[in-house]
């Protein structure tokens, strides 16, 4: 069995991390978490219908800070190493929307309030919640978020997250945010909040200065873009043939298959993203499930495809609404990509965005910032 803190200190020593002194408190708080987490007994066991008074559930953590400044990374160490069988790591995003689809099954029953089933469900299925990305942008969460995670840490599942935002700062200026405030005293109140904003943005120091908008497409290019899913996300190219998958769900019941999924970042063809009939539920899954996105295989767009080029433009709308960091190849510079003839000024909008995504300022933003 490997510790939180001794496994990030091999990091450091293999040179893959720097020494950061918010990191390091970090790592010390998940290394007690996984000790504490591990010494409770199993739920169910002889053990625990002994204990006359169950202890207090271990605190949780909520981990805030800039752009790639590790906060996935050591959530990631914390769930990979803590031996606990009921433990469960998703996108924050993506738990929300399980969670909506749970309530509205719950309110076919007609038996009242909604949240207090759906809980009951989610704490028999995990002792410990990881939640990569915690951003709320929408009053649909916020108005729940305060009664379902009361419920959670009530029932003693454990909570880690990550945030781009200090507590104080999520929902900020949303509509009805006093509906909200009580989830923010909640996390205060039982969680511990802990600030990573050290000197590296390892996500973006990974890029360095790397072409982000390859031209034209080609061997070259791929190559270059292969070069930086590697790089991005730590795997060894040498392994790539068997570099992780997904079915995304989209929604209606469908999915997406994603050929390339690892650590937050995916890897498509055009082809498969906008020649395919695909909708803004399609765009709008892969915008909240990823934080980066590469596309291969981008043609110069016209009349001639205008169903592919309405759908790129849709897919860019989402990319950019939540902040996605996007890498590509295509037969031309955006400026060049719609050239002439019908759309092509609509088009102007996609090429504006397309331009402000390839901007230090655009890539320092968290995924899902609004």
């Amino acid at each position: 069995m490997t510790g939180v803190l001794a496994r990030y200190h091999a990091l450091i020593a293999a040179g893959e991390l720097r020494a950061d002194p918010d990191q390091e408190a970090a790592a010390h708080r998940l290394d007690a978490l996984q000790q504490e987490l591990e010494a409770v007994p199993p739920r169910g066991s002889t053990l625990w219908r002994m204990l006359r008074k169950l202890p207090e559930p271990p605190r949780g953590v909520y981990m805030w800070g800039g752009v790639g400044r590790g906060k996935s990374m050591l959530m990631d160490l914390f769930h990979d190493c803590v031996q606990v069988r009921l433990k469960r790591r998703v996108h924050f995003h993506e738990f929300m929307i399980d969670v909506h689809a749970r309530l509205a099954e719950a309110r076919k029953s007609e038996t009242g309030d909604p949240i207090p089933p759906v809980v009951e469900a989610l704490k028999d299925e995990a002792q410990l919640l990881c939640f990569d990305e915690m951003v709320v942008n929408n009053m649909a969460d916020a108005a729940i978020m305060s009664r379902l995670f009361a419920g959670l840490i009530a029932a003693r599942v454990t909570i880690v997250t990550t945030s781009n935002r200090p507590p104080d700062d999520l929902y900020k200026d949303g509509l009805n945010r006093q509906l909200f405030l009580p989830f923010i005293d909640l996390i205060k109140d039982r969680l511990d909040v802990l600030g990573l904003n050290g000197p590296t943005d390892y996500r973006r120091d990974r890029l360095g200065d790397a072409t982000l908008w390859h031209v034209p497409n080609g061997p070259e290019a791929t190559a270059a873009l292969s070069a930086a899913f590697f790089r991005l996300t730590d795997y060894p190219p040498s392994d790539r043939a068997h570099v992780p998958t997904e079915e995304l769900p989209v929604g209606g019941g469908r999915t997406l298959h994603v050929p390339k999924s690892l650590k937050g970042l995916a890897a498509f063809s055009f082809k498969r993203l906008c020649a395919e009939a695909r909708g803004a539920s399609d765009y709008l899954a892969i915008a909240r499930r990823y934080h980066a996105v590469i596309i291969v295989g981008i043609p110069v767009l016209g009349p001639e495809n205008r169903n592919e080029a309405a759908r790129f433009v849709t897919l860019i709308d989402a990319l950019y609404e939540y902040k996605v960091k996007l890498l590509a190849s295509a037969d031309a510079v955006p400026t060049a990509l719609y050239p002439t003839g019908d759309g092509a000024f609509e088009f102007e909008r996609t090429v504006s965005r397309l331009m402000e995504m390839q901007s230090d300022e655009y890539l320092a933003l968290g995924h899902g910032e609004k």
